[in-house]
């Protein structure tokens, strides 16, 4: 059985994995789904002092305080970046990195490299109408069913801007092996194609689901199936 800790996406937080938890426990994982400080139930905790540095320090602290080897890393979206920071600085606790429609960074490349043009240009537009440090949550997938929008919406919160511009960086290690998930119901600008398109070049296991990119809230089940397939081997 797996022990599975995810690194959740932007202006998210482990309240978004409400509906895998019972699937994965019921099969016998382990599933830890942290909040990074100043946001979610750790809202209260923002500043503008909060950056990805702050994100990685949190899933850290998890590993260690929980005791946890052998992990499943799951980083979904911005996450990705999170997953890839702390498998960095603990490779010897990270069985696999799934990487769940998310951002693969390279070493010195923060958030705002990684999105397109128009896309970074509406993350600083927000921010810079708002309080000046942090980002206004971007809306969910069009095809996302009213029932899991409302409730999404509902707990979502602003992302420390730090944490978007804050460059990861590694120190040139292996990291642990990687597996990619890409959604297949991709918006107009397909974020996430290349990065799928490149782990499948690299020959990493690959999956695609049909879902948009929360699969974790619209496809429970399937995202379930899949975890199984790519990280229970």
């Amino acid at each position: 059985m797996a022990v599975f800790v995810v690194a959740h996406g932007a202006w998210s937080g482990g309240w978004a994995w409400k509906r895998m938890r019972p699937l994965l426990r019921d099969a016998g994982h382990d599933l830890f789904t942290p909040t990074y400080t100043g946001l979610g139930e750790r809202a209260h905790l923002a500043s503008p002092d909060v950056n990805l540095s702050t994100h990685i320090t949190d899933l850290l602290a998890v590993l260690d305080f929980e005791d946890l080897s052998d992990v499943v890393l799951v980083g979904h979206s911005f996450g990705g970046i999170v997953a890839t920071g702390v498998a960095d600085r603990v490779p010897e606790r990270i069985a696999q990195i799934v990487y769940l429609d998310a951002f693969v960074p390279a070493d010195g490349e923060c958030l705002l490299d990684l999105v397109s043009p128009p896309a970074r240009a509406q993350i600083l537009e927000g921010c810079r109408i708002g309080d000046g440090w942090r980002v206004p949550p971007l809306d969910l997938p069009p095809d996302t069913p009213e029932p899991e929008r409302a409730w999404a919406l509902r707990f979502r919160t602003p992302h420390p801007a730090g944490a978007f511009e804050e460059p990861v960086r590694l120190s040139g290690g292996a990291l642990p092996p990687r597996a990619y998930v890409y959604c297949a119901r991709a918006g107009a600008q397909d974020t996430f194609r290349r990065f799928a398109d490149r782990a499948r070049a690299d020959e990493w296991p690959y999956a695609e689901i049909d879902a948009s990119h929360n699969p974790h809230i619209t496809a429970p089940g399937p995202l379930f199936a899949i975890l199984e397939r790519i990280a229970v081997r």
